[in-house]
């Protein structure tokens, strides 16, 4: 078995409106310095030695991401492809 992880984040022309808030929030609690934030999702698979990278791009592409607004990146065993 092993660990995959799928990171997506709105692309960059997207609004981002949570990160927006995280950024509004920060100055009412008094941190300075944080000019922006971008809010995504992180999933964590548990997957069989056989599934291949042409799965787990199928999986990202099609049920993780909506890839008309979202990126994603997938990272296994501490690289990204």
């Amino acid at each position: 078995m092993a660990r995959v992880v799928v990171n997506v984040m709105p692309k960059q022309e997207i609004l981002d409106p949570q990160g927006q808030a995280v950024v509004r929030a920060l100055g009412r609690i008094g941190v300075t310095g944080v000019s922006d934030v971008r809010q995504g999702k992180r999933f964590e698979l548990e997957v069989a030695d056989d599934v291949s990278a042409e799965d787990l791009e199928r999986v990202a592409a099609t049920l993780l991401a909506n890839t008309v607004i979202e990126d994603y990146e997938i990272v296994t065993d501490g690289a990204a492809r």
